[in-house]
């Protein structure tokens, strides 16, 4: 009895010494700034005994400590309202134990050229940094960072970084570019890691592209030579190696588990369908985009607090101009509209522009803030225009034709801004637009005449300016840009590198782009177009005294357009200057002007 007496009061003794045990291993955000108009915080503590805890602080204001059944972690309200920039001591202590962490608040950086947003005045170059341009080898392989697909070479990681496209941003200013979009740098600790959408560390730089240091000289660069940075922001899913899986912060910090979860679908009308079923709904917004994504539930409370906190901590860290939401659709509407408002409020300059995979009008404009037709609103500026890319790639591949172009115009009346849908033909996730025009380049060019002319945002796939034409496998797709890696035995990024080929479609692109510069109506002009006939497209640009017509003719044979068809919008005017060869045309004595076949050209009308 004794003995039995003295192992009950060992194991009482080593449970109250585990008990109390106290581990703080960090706190999210790691910092924060005086200032800003999001001054109440919530921190997120790691660590390892975080319950029954006492909390001080000598200046910084704690409101409220929420314990969590995982005494690994704890969540502590702060308001930063009166605190100015300064080192901060958290001390906490459970009685037995103590231990403290530091908290910097930061002066905020408000120099001019940040958070600029974009704009139907820009043009956006897509960058997924692995595949793009290698700047610093020492980082192509770090510990513990070499993921599962190492041996398969399309979908492994390549070495390209965060310094490589900070080393080309010359060569983009020379193309036309003004803004680019980086696919995600955070930490992606995870197989098939390269194209950086499953984060394994949302306050982290993956170390194989470089670090927050190094992303910032890319952002402060981009900057001085007069470019924007959007920066790719994933709220939906996170990757099955992150941390939180095997230890999560609350039971319901993700949607189901990973034995046990719904599959998302991919009915983007369910939002506005009014004969939508909850279930079908919940499968949208609950469900795992893919089984090795597990989705994150913004329902819940602290995690919708963190993922607001990590939008602002990147935005006010690093500078950028813009965020593109990925798969926006699938994430809760409710949160995302709360999300949208704090980042707009905290910074009414950026834009951000959400992805929603759908081509129908009628489905995708629902999706722009301040659309009538949904119970929630987005307050989102900008969208992707699939709608646009649907109708190219399908002229690209004979299945669509010019009043096809015209149709989906005509559809703009659903949107509430259509100058701040975001236009392209190509990205990382489909394939090369040289591709679906099987190599003709006539078509191709035509293509992105209208694109690079028309409303919207025009978004670019870095490769397209060199006509790269790969399938819509995603590794293939994603080729490595010639001359951005050591060994490549050429270099595309100078004209001595190209091909004929890939000079042809690169000094298009340069001219299309230096022409959207020099006139203003071609990005932000009013547009007015008429029915196509006989495969001949016509529309204007007009902006103010400025007045563009832009013709397509997708016969293979030229034909004669009679311009005094549209004498109520050229006003009189008779002398036509070809933008791309500057030839002009005096149309006093004859008011027909010969297209070639399979081309678009454009004008500017004068007197």
């Amino acid at each position: 009895m004794i003995i039995k007496k003295t192992i009950l009061i060992s194991i009482l003794f080593v449970t109250s010494l585990i008990s109390q045990n106290l581990r703080v291993d960090k706190i999210e955000p790691p910092n924060w700034w005086e200032g800003m108009k999001h001054n109440e915080i919530q921190l997120m503590v790691y660590g390892e005994g975080l319950d029954e805890l006492n909390i001080k602080s000598g200046k910084l204001k704690i409101t409220k400590i929420y314990e969590m059944e995982n005494s690994n972690y704890l969540f502590v309200d702060v308001d930063l309202s009166e605190v100015k920039a300064g080192d901060y001591k958290i001390k906490f202590s459970n009685g037995s134990s103590n231990t403290s962490i530091n908290f910097p608040i930061y002066k905020r950086e408000l120099s001019p050229n940040i958070h600029q947003g974009f704009s139907n005045e820009d043009v956006i170059y897509l960058i997924m940094p692995d595949r793009f341009a290698n700047g610093d080898e020492s980082n192509d392989f770090v510990d513990g960072y070499v993921d599962t697909f190492q041996n398969q070479y399309t979908q492994a990681r390549h070495g390209g970084d965060i310094a490589g496209v900070t080393s080309k941003l010359d060569y983009l200013k020379d193309l036309g570019i003004s803004t680019i979009w980086l696919t995600p740098i955070i930490e992606n600790n995870t197989f098939r890691s390269y194209h950086g959408y499953s984060a394994t560390n949302f306050y982290k730089v993956d170390p194989r592209l470089g670090n927050i240091k190094i992303y910032k000289t890319l952002v402060n660069t981009a900057h001085n030579k007069g470019l924007k940075i959007i920066m790719d922001h994933v709220s939906n899913h996170i990757a099955i190696d992150h941390p939180w899986i095997n230890n999560m912060p609350t039971p319901d910090w993700i949607n189901g588990t990973v034995k046990n979860h719904l599959q998302a679908n991919h009915h983007k009308m369910v939002f506005t369908d009014p004969y939508s079923d909850s279930t079908t709904i919940k499968h949208v917004q609950e469900g795992w985009f893919v089984d090795y994504m597990p989705d994150l539930n913004q329902k819940n409370r602290y995690l919708a607090n963190y993922i607001i906190q990590n939008t602002l901590w990147w935005i006010e860290t690093t500078g950028i101009d813009g965020i593109r939401e990925d798969t926006y659709p699938y994430c809760d509407q409710e949160f995302m509209s709360h999300w949208a408002q704090i980042v707009l409020d905290e910074y009414p300059t950026l834009n951000i522009v959400a992805e929603v995979w759908t081509g129908t009008p009628a489905f995708l404009s629902a999706y722009q803030g301040g659309n009538k037709f949904r119970k929630v609103d987005s307050y989102l500026p900008s969208i992707t225009d699939f709608g646009i890319r649907d109708i190219l790639v399908g002229y690209l591949t004979g299945k669509k034709s010019l009043y096809d172009f015209y149709t989906l115009l005509a559809s703009d009346y659903l949107y509430t801004d259509v100058s701040q849908l975001v236009t392209f033909i190509d990205n990382h996730d489909v394939g090369r637009a040289m591709f679906y025009a099987n190599s003709d380049i006539q078509k191709f060019k035509i293509a992105f005449h209208f694109l690079l002319t028309t409303r919207g945002i025009p978004q670019i796939f870095y490769g397209t300016e060199i006509g790269m034409k790969e399938n819509e496998d995603h590794g293939t797709l994603r080729k490595n840009f010639p001359g951005g890696f050591n060994g490549d035995n050429r270099n595309a990024f100078t004209e001595s590198g190209r091909s004929e080929y890939e000079k042809l479609i690169f000094e298009f692109f340069k001219k299309m782009l230096k022409l959207r510069r020099e006139y203003p109506a071609l990005s932000k002009g009013k547009l007015i177009h008429f029915p196509p006939e006989n495969n001949i497209y016509v529309y204007f640009k007009v902006l103010r005294d400025e007045i563009i017509i832009n013709i397509i003719n997708a016969n293979n044979e030229d034909v004669k357009v009679d311009i005094s068809e549209y004498s109520n919008i050229t006003k009189g005017r008779t002398i036509y200057t070809n933008l791309f060869n500057s030839k002009k045309y005096s149309l006093i004595d004859n008011s027909q002007i010969t297209i070639s076949g399979k081309a678009a050209v454009m004008f500017l009308i004068e007197d």
